[in-house]
């Protein structure tokens, strides 16, 4: 399939905030206007607030058709250059039906968004768009302290440019859970840890080819779901990409979602696989550090150990600095990203 690339968004352009999936802008809205000032301050951009964005959680979930009704709106609008979602969920996919493939392929917009906004990422992806995979306003943009250097440098990259370039390990990374009852604590950084860098398995190749995937169980339940899964054969050489959520879900479930997709038929036709930081604390759990570690450890083995099963040519890489931990640097669904397992080198490229 061929991807287009939307326009990039210049300095002082306006720019839509929509809620796709949940309200969080409503339940915590002093993290909202975070996220908004930095929008203006940090990338100098005019945030454009939707409807559904000040809309709390159970009116979203009781209308999919008004959150699928800003997102046509949104991207239609000529004065519009790119879209942020606010937060992410877990009933997106209720919204999917409802969305008009034609419309968007017509208009199209750069989209932020991840988690359960995985959905739009992979809906865009099939009606031939590219979006990002990243960016997102609450837990990504509004996070406690400064902004990270890493992730504004890579949401720069992604909004302003045509390609991330080449992409580095950050020095440092936290997955602290961020207090969003108390507004004062949005003033305190959270806790950093040095970057031990990326984990490579598999083989030791190099390999190009367009990204598909974002949350593995967004992954999961539109397998479940059936909805807009790629045939085998027009996957064919491209790159899996798969983060884990804040649920910590376990190694079992992380596995049998990699079992799915390639007993699907999928797995064996991906080139190569990107694999998010793992997190292993939550705002609920939080473990030893060692207990952690292990966790962590034990996700990683079974993403390995599932993709050798079914596709033991591919390169496999952990690590990366995308998903639910901070920072990140927002990856683009659809555009061609190659994985060099022998200079351990990923970078994602310009659709030609």
């Amino acid at each position: 399939m061929e991807m287009q690339l939307p326009p990039a968004v210049a300095p002082g352009d306006r720019v839509a905030v929509v809620a796709p999936s949940s309200g969080g802008a409503h339940e915590h809205p002093h993290v909202f206007e975070l996220a908004l000032e930095r929008l203006k301050t940090v990338f100098s951009l005019e945030p454009v607030v939707f409807p559904t964005a000040r809309q709390g959680t159970e009116f979203l979930s009781r209308n999919p058709r008004a959150r699928a009704a800003d997102i046509h709106a949104a991207f239609s609008d000529p004065d519009i250059s790119a879209v942020f979602a606010t937060i992410g969920g877990w009933d997106q996919l209720r919204i999917c039906a409802h969305l008009d493939h034609e419309l968007l392929a017509a208009n199209p917009t750069r989209f932020f968004g991840m988690s359960d906004n995985t959905n739009l990422s992979l809906e865009l992806f099939a009606a031939g768009v590219i979006s990002f995979n990243g960016g997102q306003l609450l837990n990504e943009i509004a996070v406690p302290g400064a902004l990270p250097a890493y992730t504004e440098r890579y949401c720069r990259r992604a909004i302003f440019d045509s390609s991330l370039g080449t992409i580095a390990p950050s020095t440092e990374w936290t997955d602290e859970p961020s207090d969003w009852e108390d507004p004062a604590a949005l003033e305190t950084a959270p806790t950093y840890r040095s970057n031990d860098g990326w984990q490579w398995a598999g083989a030791t190749e190099r390999v190009s080819g367009p990204l598909w995937g974002g949350n593995q169980s967004i992954v999961k339940w539109r397998l479940a779901a059936d909805r807009c899964v790629p045939e085998p054969e027009t996957v064919d050489g491209a790159i899996l990409a798969l983060e884990t959520a804040e649920d910590l879900p376990s190694p079992t479930t992380v596995r049998a979602t990699l079992l799915s997709i390639g007993e699907r038929g999928l797995l064996e036709q991906f080139g190569g696989v990107i694999v998010g930081r793992i997190r292993g604390q939550s705002f609920l759990e939080q473990p030893p550090a060692a207990q952690q570690r292990a966790y962590r450890r034990q996700v990683r083995t079974a993403i390995i150990e599932e993709v050798k099963r079914y596709n033991p040519s591919a390169p496999v890489v952990c690590g990366l600095d995308w998903g639910h931990t901070t920072p990140v640097a927002p990856l683009p669904i659809g555009a061609p990203v190659t994985i060099d397992a022998i200079a351990e080198t990923i970078t994602v490229e310009s659709p030609s």
